[in-house]
C-alpha cells in the first residue's frame, strides 16, 4: 500500500507526532510511505529513514497567493507517486488537499476542531463546503466529534484518539535528576508544564498558581518557551525548548496544562505514559485524559488547582493511586498501537476501493 501524509508545517508538534508515529508504523508493516510538508522543520530529522520526504518550498502556515503554487505541487506529487491513501493533517492542508486530491482516497484528521470552530472561525464555511470531499473525517477526541456534528458535519466522521510510543520503557539514567540544579533540596516537588508559550496556552494561570505556593517547597517548571519572560514568580523556571522534552516527566511529580482550547494534547498523553497525575483546564478533549488520575478546573479556579495539588502531594496513597490510573489509561487507550490499528483499518478500507 502507498500512503501519502500531508501536513502544513514540519516543525515538531502534536499533529507532527501523529504523522511521525503513523508513518513509522506503516513502514514497519511493509507499506511505502511518503510525507509532504514545508521545507524546514525538525520533523524531517526524526521520520523513519525509509519514509520518502517531500519538501514543498512554497508551503506556509497562512493562506495566500502562493497556495496556487502549492496546489500545483501537490498535484504533481499525486501524479508522480499515485498513492492508494492520502492522509491530510491540519486545517490548511485539509482545505488544499481536498481541493486537489481525489476525494475517494482522502482521510482528513482535524487535530483539534476548536482551532477552526473558535480561533479561526472564518474558515468554518470552507470546512462545511468541503465536508464531502473525503472518505473520512477524523476527530482526535469525542469532544471534537460532538462539535463536528453540532456544525452540521455528520457524514463519515470518526474518533481516533492520539497515541504515542511507550517512552517510559526507554532506558534512562535514573541517577540523573533533570531538575537537580533547580531544586531547593531533595524534598522539592516539581510541577511541570510542557507547552508552547503562546496562545491559546495560559502561562498567566500557571504563574498565578505558582504564586499560591511561594512559601512551599514546590518548583514550577515550564518547557517550550522561545523567549524569556519577566516578572515571573520566584518558584517558576523557564527551560526553553528541549529535544525529547517528555524525558523531564520522569523527574517531575505533577503535570499541568492550562489553555483556552485544546484538541487532545500530546504533552498530557506523555504525562500519562510516565504515570504522572494531571491537573488541567476543563477545555477541549482534556477531560478524556482524566479518569481517577487528577482533576479538571476552570482557568479561574485557582483554589481548586491549589487544593488538588496540596492534597495529592501530602497523601502518598492518593498520589500513588492517581499515578497508577494515569499509566493504566495510557496503556489501554493512548498507546501508539491503539491509534495505529484504528487508522490501519481506515487505510485498508480506502485502499480496497
Amino acid at each position: 500500500m502507498k500512503i501519502l501524509h500531508v501536513i502544513t508545517l514540519a516543525e515538531l508538534g502534536g499533529a507532527q507526532s501523529v504523522v511521525i508515529n503513523l508513518a513509522g508504523k506503516s513502514v514497519q508493516d511493509g507499506d511505502e510511505v511518503f510525507v509532504a510538508s514545508s521545507e524546514h522543520g525538525e520533523m524531517w530529522d526524526v521520520l523513519h529513514p525509509k519514509v520518502h520526504q517531500i519538501k514543498i518550498k512554497s508551503l506556509r502556515h497562512s493562506l495566500g497567493l502562493a497556495d496556487f503554487i502549492v496546489l500545483k505541487e501537490l498535484n504533481n506529487v499525486y501524479k508522480k507517486f499515485r498513492p492508494d491513501v492520502i492522509h491530510l493533517h491540519s486545517s490548511k492542508i485539509g482545505i488544499l488537499g481536498r481541493l486537489i486530491f481525489p476525494a475517494s482516497k482522502i482521510i482528513y484528521t482535524i487535530h483539534g476542531f476548536d482551532s477552526i470552530r473558535v480561533r479561526y472561525r472564518k474558515f468554518l464555511p470552507l470546512e462545511k463546503i468541503l465536508k464531502a470531499r473525503c472518505r473520512a473525517i477524523v476527530g482526535v477526541s469525542n469532544y471534537d466529534l460532538e462539535n463536528l456534528k453540532a456544525e452540521g458535519i455528520t457524514e463519515n466522521i470518526h474518533v481516533i484518539q492520539n497515541g504515542i510510543q511507550d517512552f517510559a520503557r526507554k532506558d534512562f539514567d535514573d541517577a540523573e535528576d533533570l531538575f537537580a540544579d533547580y531544586r531547593q533540596n531533595a524534598d522539592t516537588k516539581v510541577v511541570l508544564s510542557i507547552s508552547r508559550l503562546a496562545p491559546p496556552k495560559r502561562f498567566d494561570v500557571f504563574c498565578s498558581l505558582a504564586n499560591q505556593f511561594l512559601n512551599e517547597n514546590l518548583l514550577f517548571a515550564w518547557i517550550g518557551n522561545k523567549t524569556e519572560e519577566k516578572n515571573i514568580p520566584k518558584n517558576v523556571i523557564l527551560l526553553g525548548e528541549k529535544k525529547d522534552a517528555f524525558t523531564y516527566y520522569k523527574d517531575a511529580d505533577v503535570a499541568v496544562l492550562f489553555s483556552n482550547y485544546e484538541g487532545l494534547p500530546m504533552s498530557l498523553i506523555e504525562a500519562l505514559c510516565f504515570s504522572k497525575p494531571i491537573i488541567a483546564s476543563d477545555v477541549g478533549g482534556i477531560s478524556e485524559l482524566i479518569d481517577g488520575n487528577g482533576a479538571l478546573a476552570a482557568n479561574e479556579d485557582l483554589h481548586k488547582m491549589q487544593k488538588t495539588i496540596t492534597f495529592m502531594l501530602n497523601n502518598q496513597n492518593i498520589y500513588d493511586k492517581f499515578a497508577k490510573h494515569s499509566r493504566r489509561l495510557f496503556e489501554d487507550r493512548f498507546h501508539v498501537d491503539v491509534m495505529y490499528n484504528k487508522y490501519k483499518e481506515l487505510y485498508s478500507v480506502i485502499a480496497k476501493k
